[in-house]
């Protein structure tokens, strides 16, 4: 497919219900998401994300020809946050290859994603590039390899959307550092065992920068589709090789939503990836992308409503990786 195809249809009207493969899946989710009674609670330790209503919702599907429908508040922008380090690490792998591996595991963490406790008996070495310290690692490295890590991923994002308006909301990367005490603590540690390049200011800086863009379900759903089209881009070029798709895919599945993946997991059944914005991607490879949005969160940090309405998604279609 074009480009050009992939932004045109990104760009059109919302469709009539049935009109599209999953049209009235979602239709029949965001019904039911309606009728959810506890919705759960925004992130309230960054201040810009706190008072959000925890009761809206969209959600996308994007096809792999580039057609992207939802349903709800699927084209409202919202903070990415977490959503980022997905495209982030796509892009340290495109060009830094299985060197990264070198400074970040691949293995659950069965921790808080802000945990400082394994990184002290496991020599500074996070256990995989979603949890935080995991992500300083990857942006750590994207920023060597490019200068900007954080434009580098809004740049990804513009471009597989199609969405030139995706940029990053200043407000929230100052919020954020405001609260970063815990990042600052984790990114100075790995530094004192040589995993860290960058002075601990800049990194956080670059870090927070990536955090705070923000993009809707529609955008999400398309600039993710790489992961559907094992590694190729929506103008037909390869950003990874099939092997690191799946391998981004297998991360994201076992590592994605924090110390709720075994849970994610076994409800959803689908590779996945979610921020504390509210939003959720998630992959069924060869077929399509989804993201939802509902800013409630759980007690780890996931959308309520989002694994509520991905977990329907997949036992109403049958569509998962197992």
């Amino acid at each position: 497919m074009s480009h050009t195809s992939a932004v045109a249809r990104a760009s059109s009207p919302a469709p009539p219900s049935g009109s599209h493969r999953f049209s009235s899946v979602i239709n029949q989710i965001a019904e039911e998401m309606n009728t959810l009674d506890d919705h759960g609670t925004p992130a309230d330790y960054i201040p810009m994300l706190a008072d959000a209503d925890p009761r809206r919702f969209g959600m996308a599907v994007a096809e792999p020809d580039g057609t992207v429908y939802g349903v709800g508040d699927w084209r409202q922008p919202f903070s990415t946050q977490s959503i980022s380090k997905v495209f982030a690490l796509a892009l340290a792998l495109s060009l830094d290859g299985g060197q990264l591996w070198q400074g970040v595991g691949r293995e659950p963490s069965g921790n808080p994603f802000n945990s400082l406790v394994q990184l002290e008996y496991e020599n500074g070495i996070p256990r995989n590039p979603f949890i935080n310290a995991g992500a300083l690692v990857v942006t750590d490295r994207l920023q060597v390899l490019t200068g900007d890590a954080a434009g580098q991923v809004r740049d990804l994002l513009r471009t597989e959307s199609g969405n030139a308006a995706i940029d990053f909301v200043p407000q929230v990367a100052a919020s954020e550092a405001a609260y970063g005490d815990r990042n600052a603590a984790l990114a100075h540690f790995m530094a004192s065992y040589g995993n860290i390049t960058l002075p601990v200011p800049a990194l956080l800086a670059a870090y927070f920068r990536q955090c705070s863009i923000e993009a809707s379900c529609a955008d999400l759903a398309l600039a993710a589709g790489f992961l559907a089209r094992g590694g190729v881009r929506a103008d037909g070029a390869a950003l990874l090789s099939r092997s690191q798709a799946k391998q981004v895919n297998a991360v994201m599945l076992t590592c994605g939503t924090y110390d709720a993946a075994g849970e994610f997991a076994y409800r959803v059944g689908l590779p996945g990836k979610s921020g504390v914005g509210g939003g959720i991607i998630a992959i069924v490879p060869g077929v399509c992308t989804l993201c939802v949005w509902s800013p409630g969160l759980d007690k780890r940090g996931n959308s309520v409503a989002g694994v509520s309405a991905l977990d329907r998604f997949t036992t109403l279609t049958g569509l998962s990786v197992f």
